[in-house]
Protein backbone atom coordinates (compact mmCIF):
# COMPACT_ATOMS: atom_id res chain seq x y z
CA UNK A 1 0.00 0.00 0.00
CA UNK A 2 2.29 2.50 1.04
CA UNK A 3 6.37 3.12 1.30
CA UNK A 4 7.01 2.42 5.02
CA UNK A 5 11.33 2.23 4.43
CA UNK A 6 13.06 -0.60 5.90
CA UNK A 7 13.11 0.40 9.10
CA UNK A 8 10.91 -2.17 11.16
CA UNK A 9 9.35 0.18 13.29
CA UNK A 10 6.17 -2.11 14.21
CA UNK A 11 9.38 -4.71 16.12
CA UNK A 12 11.03 -1.80 17.82
CA UNK A 13 7.44 -0.33 19.21
CA UNK A 14 6.80 -3.48 20.42
CA UNK A 15 10.03 -4.22 21.76
CA UNK A 16 10.03 -0.61 23.42
CA UNK A 17 6.48 -1.20 24.91
CA UNK A 18 7.95 -4.36 26.66
CA UNK A 19 10.58 -2.43 28.16
CA UNK A 20 7.92 0.20 28.74
CA UNK A 21 6.20 -2.91 30.98
CA UNK A 22 9.47 -3.66 32.30
CA UNK A 23 10.10 0.25 34.28
CA UNK A 24 6.79 0.42 34.82
CA UNK A 25 7.01 -3.02 37.07
CA UNK A 26 9.91 -1.33 38.50
CA UNK A 27 8.61 1.57 39.73
CA UNK A 28 5.34 0.41 41.22
CA UNK A 29 7.70 -1.77 43.26
CA UNK A 30 9.29 1.43 44.56
CA UNK A 31 5.67 2.80 45.01
CA UNK A 32 6.07 5.42 41.94
CA UNK A 33 2.46 5.35 41.11
CA UNK A 34 1.82 8.43 39.14
CA UNK A 35 4.39 8.99 36.52
CA UNK A 36 4.35 4.98 36.26
CA UNK A 37 0.95 4.85 35.04
CA UNK A 38 2.21 8.40 33.25
CA UNK A 39 5.24 6.48 30.78
CA UNK A 40 2.83 3.10 30.86
CA UNK A 41 0.16 4.92 28.99
CA UNK A 42 2.32 6.85 26.73
CA UNK A 43 5.52 4.18 26.06
CA UNK A 44 2.95 1.32 24.72
CA UNK A 45 0.71 3.82 23.05
CA UNK A 46 3.13 4.84 20.32
CA UNK A 47 3.17 0.54 19.40
CA UNK A 48 -0.24 0.40 19.23
CA UNK A 49 -1.03 3.38 17.05
CA UNK A 50 2.50 2.27 14.93
CA UNK A 51 0.19 -0.69 14.11
CA UNK A 52 -3.35 1.09 13.92
CA UNK A 53 -1.03 2.81 10.80
CA UNK A 54 -0.51 -0.19 9.18
CA UNK A 55 -4.30 -0.61 8.59
CA UNK A 56 -4.84 2.77 7.23
CA UNK A 57 -7.31 3.07 4.59
CA UNK A 58 -5.54 5.69 2.81
CA UNK A 59 -2.26 7.48 2.98
CA UNK A 60 -3.79 10.60 4.93
CA UNK A 61 -4.83 7.51 7.60
CA UNK A 62 -1.52 6.86 7.47
CA UNK A 63 0.01 9.46 8.59
CA UNK A 64 -2.62 10.63 11.24
CA UNK A 65 -1.65 7.45 13.26
CA UNK A 66 2.18 7.74 12.67
CA UNK A 67 1.43 11.46 13.65
CA UNK A 68 0.15 10.77 16.70
CA UNK A 69 3.05 7.95 17.76
CA UNK A 70 5.46 10.37 17.47
CA UNK A 71 3.82 12.71 19.81
CA UNK A 72 3.71 10.09 22.07
CA UNK A 73 7.13 9.07 21.65
CA UNK A 74 7.92 12.84 22.74
CA UNK A 75 5.65 12.21 25.63
CA UNK A 76 7.45 9.31 26.73
CA UNK A 77 10.41 11.17 26.00
CA UNK A 78 9.44 13.50 28.53
CA UNK A 79 8.56 11.46 31.20
CA UNK A 80 11.93 9.04 31.21
CA UNK A 81 13.66 12.45 31.49
CA UNK A 82 11.69 13.55 34.69
CA UNK A 83 12.33 9.91 36.04
CA UNK A 84 15.91 10.30 35.42
CA UNK A 85 16.49 13.72 36.85
CA UNK A 86 14.13 13.39 39.98
CA UNK A 87 16.33 10.41 40.32
CA UNK A 88 13.49 7.02 40.24
CA UNK A 89 15.78 5.87 37.81
CA UNK A 90 19.24 5.63 39.80
CA UNK A 91 19.03 2.28 40.46
CA UNK A 92 16.58 1.04 37.34
CA UNK A 93 19.32 -0.02 35.44
CA UNK A 94 21.67 -2.10 37.82
CA UNK A 95 18.10 -3.74 38.92
CA UNK A 96 17.60 -4.96 35.15
CA UNK A 97 20.79 -6.50 34.49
Amino acid sequence: MFDRGSVDIRRLSYSFALEIIELYKYLTSKNEFIMSKQILRSGTSIGANVEESQAGQTKKDFITKMSISAKEARETHYWINLLKDSGYLDDYKNSVN
